[in-house]
């Protein structure tokens, strides 16, 4: 369901996302210059500024494609975040050049969850597909979500390797939600809708071009806590993911391999410019423990406008109501962030940070996407 707050609105949304010559860039600027997407609709019909050929698109929407878009996004399975909506996954807002919107097909509070991406070679060797799987089973029972994105090789034995495990993965696509690439993965995606979220900023029908696959993995990258890189050639695009990482502050993680093996050596480039060494899971997690503490912390201060911001974690935590109310809802039993959200009336951007704060301080614990009281 739509997210964003009225039909309108989201129409205007669907016109601006598919206009042509317009970027995300010029989207958020013309959105947050006129305070809505319908206000900054109508304004760019008529701003000369803007090109010939997205004031032509802007001014006469195709109305068919606007009314799929709709009908799509009127599945309860599919959502429409945009970036001035509350629900807007927080690390993604922090980094660069964020997208304008995300198409959701899935459970979209697990964008709040704390991810780890896994990526690597579509030609993997099986040494590297038995250590995705590896990695990706030890991150999902450690209380997190495997991103990645959906493609052949590392990418898929990672969102395979989570979902067996009875974890939970984020698959973020270069095609629009309702597009399968590779078509071999087609029952992955059916897994992934019913045990995580499909993840696009393009719109329903887009099929994959070159030209998408960077800003997908820009999305990987930013959605995510820290980049592990499983083999890599020196002009694999897993080494794109990894410098996006790297330039927005996250922790980027390689595993060593052979001198022999053409797939070990974007990672051993990428060990020597600086990322970090790993051979075990419990490493990367151990590295983590304390960015998730610092990110969570600065989520809950720039996001949750109802919750207030603290510094001392142990004190504040025991006066605060929200807190109180947290504890109160969680049980022996783990429970799913959305009914914790019933329960609370929290947000599930709030819950999310400070379950995270919580799981850190060893208060609560975390079992395939749900949480308990220890």
């Amino acid at each position: 369901m739509p997210i964003t707050s009225s039909i309108s609105d989201i129409s205007a949304w669907l016109a601006l996302l598919r206009a042509p010559g317009l970027g995300p860039v010029g989207l958020r600027k013309l959105v947050a210059q006129h305070g809505s997407a319908e206000a900054a609709l109508n304004a760019a019909k008529r701003d000369a500024q803007i090109a010939e050929i997205t004031r032509a698109w802007l001014s006469k929407p195709d109305t068919a494609t606007i009314e799929s878009d709709l009908a799509w996004i009127d599945d309860p399975r599919h959502h429409l975040i945009t970036v001035v909506d509350d629900d807007f996954p927080g690390l993604l807002r922090k980094g660069q050049n964020p997208p304008a919107a995300l198409f959701i097909a899935g459970d979209a509070t697990t964008l709040w969850s704390p991810q780890i991406a896994i990526v690597g070679s579509r030609s993997a060797t099986n040494a590297g597909l038995s250590d995705a799987r590896a990695f990706a089973t030890a991150f999902v029972r450690a209380g997190n979500v495997v991103t990645s994105g959906m493609a052949e090789g590392i990418d898929g034995a990672a969102h395979e390797a989570a979902l067996d495990a009875g974890g939970k993965t984020v698959a973020v696509l270069g095609t629009g939600p309702d597009v399968v690439y590779p078509r071999r993965h087609a029952k992955l995606a059916a897994r992934i809708l019913e045990n995580g979220a499909l993840v696009s900023e393009f719109p329903p029908g887009t099929a994959g071009r070159a030209e998408h696959f960077p800003r997908r993995n820009r999305i990987i990258a930013a959605l995510s806590l820290g980049t592990l890189v499983i083999e890599a050639g020196l002009r694999s695009g897993s080494l794109i993911t990894a410098r996006l990482a790297n330039e927005q502050g996250r922790d980027v993680f390689a595993l060593p391999g052979s001198i022999h093996n053409a797939m070990a050596r974007g990672c051993h480039k990428l060990i020597r410019e600086g990322a970090k060494l790993v051979e075990t899971p419990a490493e990367v997690l151990e590295e983590l423990h304390a960015t998730g503490a610092l990110l969570a912390d600065d989520l809950r201060r720039r996001l949750s406008q109802d919750v207030t911001p603290f510094i001392d974690l142990d004190a504040s935590r025991n006066d605060d109501p929200d807190y109180v109310a947290l504890m109160s809802a969680l049980e022996a039993d783990p429970v799913a962030v959305d009914e914790l959200a019933e329960r609370t009336g929290l947000s599930a951007a709030a819950l999310s940070s400070m379950l995270l704060m919580l799981e850190l301080d060893g208060v609560v614990a975390a079992e395939n996407g749900r949480y308990a009281r220890r």
